[in-house]
């Protein structure tokens, strides 16, 4: 009886020993991110338009010409993080819930923007283009790398960029759609983009 009972309590120790070891659960390969992009590869999206999208140096370029990457998945609801690097002059954004994969726009999905020198400031970088105005005081991207947290959740959406919200709208127009990165202008780089399906 005193061996089993030594051996539940090594066992148990063990176990405690192993527990402790264990990534956290944010970190863990089942928490429900799917790596969409990670500079490796182009394989979860399919290139509309002109825009030189490449691999370079563990990130995805596109610098010359206009147009899209387009997810080859769909998605209804769910959280994005993504890390970008765009120049001063850069017209970029995430699009979400895309209903036309030919004709990428604000009228066909929402567009979390990514746009420092937009005319109309209230729809620049970190808004939800048409739907939620950014939260002054106004984020600049250009120049640094920058995270852009996505979250759309029925006709709730919500934007935190670098930590702090942007954004926060309501509109059901869009319940579910491709994902798509926007080049328009200057140098845009991401070097991650994963969704967890919520």
């Amino acid at each position: 009886m005193r061996n089993l009972r030594a051996v539940v309590l090594l066992l148990t120790l063990f176990g405690l020993t192993i527990t402790g070891c264990v990534q956290p659960a944010g970190e863990s390969a089942d928490s429900g991110w799917i790596t969409l992009l990670d500079g490796t590869n182009l394989d979860h999206w399919t290139k509309l338009g002109t825009a030189n999208w490449r691999l370079e140096d563990g990130v995805v370029v596109a610098d010359k010409g206009s147009g899209h990457l387009v997810s080859k998945g769909t998605y209804t609801d769910f959280q994005i993080r993504a890390e970008f690097w765009v120049d001063n002059a850069a017209n970029s954004g995430i699009f979400i819930r895309c209903i036309d994969t030919q004709k990428i726009s604000s009228a066909t999905g929402y567009e979390v923007n990514i746009y420092d020198r937009r005319p109309e400031q209230d729809y620049s970088t970190g808004a939800i283009v048409n739907v939620a105005k950014v939260s002054p005081p106004i984020p600049k991207a250009g120049g640094r790398w920058n995270t852009f947290e996505i979250t759309a959740k029925g006709p709730q959406m919500i934007v935190i960029m670098n930590g702090v919200k942007t954004a926060e709208g309501q509109d059901g127009k869009f319940a579910n759609g491709r994902i798509s990165i926007q080049y328009g202008t200057g140098v845009v780089k991401f070097r991650k983009l994963e969704i967890r399906p919520l």
